[in-house]
């Protein structure tokens, strides 16, 4: 994949490896900026310093949005003009599951060709990559769309500010690509299971447990029937698992509890299963007549399901790898991302473009720095194919 870089021939994976410790101070500089999603003062801080880096290495931005996410980290969205038609959205977010002070027991690290540190596989490394992709198309002079980078601070918590601007960004573009870490061996995510969040609660009668038990119906043991019956509406045949990851209740050991929740994690793979899940929701009841039930909660992303327009991306984007000498997989997993957002709407979307490494939400957080370089050409050789 040759170009032309001041009349002197310069390919795109030159290129890329030449950066690379650019790349790396970037990571670097993003790492040891800790952007927990419930740390709003620090993800402001963060978002000053990613807004500041893509002006750095990009120059100013040909238009460009901010939106204040309240109490979660506000929405960075800025356009580069292109040399051709249409615009390629490139979908990154900065915030990270960990909390403020874990730097300072795990900081960033560079051995070999191993780099870790507190968000760097989910999804900084990913992000540099992006920024570094169009910086790769303008300096080398090759033909590309419209470039847009959405920037958004609330992904990990399910995108509940920054959806709607999605949704908005990926209107009419030619693709989407999300800068989320790879799966193993870096196989791009083509499907993703959806996600329901939801909350039951069960109100029961207290009484004494020794004096009176009788006149008492239990939260607790009615919640334990709910959870039997909210857990076998799962259908791991078509996708679907229903996990019960929190519970709490009660007052005392003697006493029969008035009180009891837990909160429940839905996966579906497909769309249909979100209508039959939210009906076995609705439909759950205690045995005990005295005691009653809610559900309250919401689904948190779609299902993102392979269409044409996607299918179309892999498609390119394997046959840009093998020109690179890679063999470029696909995979379906259970997490979700922001492009469950942009695939329901059945927009084209490539997910999983970023780094290449492990660990997500893991002390074991990693990636294997000989791969960034390769990513970011693929992403290079993909939107230049999209002119």
């Amino acid at each position: 994949m040759p170009v032309r870089k001041r009349g002197t021939p310069v390919s795109i994976s030159d290129w890329t490896r030449q950066a690379l410790p650019a790349m790396l101070d970037d990571i670097r500089t993003l790492v040891e900026l800790e952007t927990h999603s419930y740390d709003k003062t620090r993800l402001a801080l963060g978002f000053d310093r990613v807004r500041a880096l893509v002006t750095e290495r990009l120059g100013a931005p040909d238009a460009a949005v901010v939106r204040d996410g309240d109490q979660h980290g506000d929405t960075l969205e800025v356009t580069y003009q292109g040399t051709a038609p249409g615009t390629v959205l490139l979908l990154c977010h900065y915030d990270t599951v960990w909390p403020t002070g874990t730097l300072a027991e795990w900081p960033f690290t560079l051995d070999g060709g191993r780099a870790s540190g507190p968000g760097i596989f989910d999804m900084k490394t990913g992000l540099v990559q992006a920024v570094w992709a169009v910086r790769g198309l303008r300096e080398l002079g090759l033909p590309h769309p419209a470039l847009k980078l959405l920037l958004n601070g609330d992904e990990e918590v399910g995108s509940p500010f920054s959806r709607p601007y999605i949704e908005a960004a990926s209107a009419g573009t030619l693709a989407t690509l999300v800068f989320e870490a790879s799966a193993d061996g870096g196989r791009l995510k083509t499907a993703r299971k959806g996600v329901g969040l939801f909350d039951v609660t069960v109100t029961g009668v207290e009484s004494h447990a020794g004096l009176d038990p009788e006149s008492g119906a239990s939260a607790i043991h009615a919640l334990a029937e709910i959870i039997t019956k909210a857990a076998a509406s799962g259908a791991p045949e078509r996708g679907t698992t229903v996990n019960v990851g929190l519970l709490s209740g009660g007052t005392g050991r003697n006493v029969v509890a008035g009180r009891a929740w837990a909160g429940i994690d839905v996966r579906v793979a497909e769309p249909a299963e979100v209508t039959r899940i939210d009906e076995a929701l609705a439909g759950l009841r205690a045995s005990d007549p005295r005691v009653t039930v809610s559900v309250t909660g919401r689904w948190n992303r779609p299902p993102m399901s392979p269409n044409p327009g996607s299918r179309r991306l892999f498609t390119d984007a394997r046959e840009v790898a093998a020109r690179l000498g890679l063999a470029l997989e696909e995979i379906t997993v259970g997490g979700a991302s922001d492009g469950n957002f942009v695939s329901a709407l059945g927009r084209p979307v490539l997910d999983g473009m970023g780094a290449v490494g492990g660990g997500a939400h893991a002390r074991h957080e990693h990636v294997l720095v000989e791969h960034i370089p390769v990513r970011t050409a693929l992403t290079i050789g993909l939107i230049t194919g999209l002119a």
